[in-house]
């Protein structure tokens, strides 16, 4: 199993803890950190911009990742969001696993014959 950190940032902690419970609520994250709000400047539309951002790292699967990417898009307030994904090299064994369970798609169980 591939396993996932993605980064994006919101523009106030409303908008943050909204987007992290959504995700692990459909099981797209298993864990999303939600961090201390940061400072950020970049170029938009050709003017530099200065803004406050509030970061959330988000733990996933490589399965998960269409998935969670388009929650995201779906949900975030800005035209443009940062969605940037790394590979998660090596990790505690049972965290990973943890990991992996906790955002395997849920299956509707079949009746029993």
């Amino acid at each position: 199993m591939e396993t996932l950190l993605v980064f994006t940032n919101l523009p106030d902690a409303k908008h943050a803890h909204t987007l992290a419970t959504a995700l692990v609520e459909a099981r797209l994250a298993a864990c999303v950190n939600i961090l201390a709000p940061c400072r950020s400047v970049y170029r938009w539309q050709g003017q530099i911009e200065n803004a406050t951002e509030v970061p959330l790292l988000i733990k996933t699967t490589v399965e998960r990742y269409p998935e969670l990417e388009a929650a995201i898009r779906r949900q975030h307030p800005y035209e443009l969001p940062e969605i940037i994904a790394v590979p998660i090299d090596r990790g505690l064994p049972d965290y990973l696993a943890w990991l992996g369970l906790e955002t395997r798609a849920e299956t509707t169980p079949t009746a029993q014959q």
